[in-house]
């Protein structure tokens, strides 16, 4: 559990070099839809999910490969709930993102940051 925690340290000082403004870290819902969603986040007038996947290699495709399209689902869906939780459901551009963090051999940290994917 250290490492996602450690690769989701390093997504949001990634975001936040990017210019986007966190607002949440690691939100839960429990009543309409049970997940958590990673990182949310403020990039001009959209607001942005994140979802961070951290690997130690890129074998089986690295932290990528781990949002499936169910966990695509699953990520809409809390973020369905946290724009209703915030009062936030109108006039809100939205967008997915994913963050992969991995540790090939050890070495530095490797960052990948897709936008609009799910």
């Amino acid at each position: 559990m250290a490492l996602g925690r450690i690769g989701e340290q390093i997504a949001v000082l990634h975001l936040e070099a990017c210019g986007l403004a966190v607002l949440d870290r690691n939100w839960r819902c429990a009543s309409v839809v049970r997940g958590e969603l990673d990182v949310v986040a403020r990039d001009g007038d959209a607001i942005v999910f994140c979802e961070v996947k951290a690997r130690r290699g890129w074998q089986a495709g690295g932290p990528l490969a781990a949002v499936t399209p169910r966990k695509q689902s699953q990520v809409r869906r809390l973020a369905a709930a946290w724009l209703a939780a915030h009062h936030a459901e109108r006039a809100v551009d939205v967008r997915f993102d994913v963050v992969g963090v991995c540790w090939p051999g050890g070495g530095r940290a490797e960052i990948i940051h897709l936008q609009g994917v799910c």
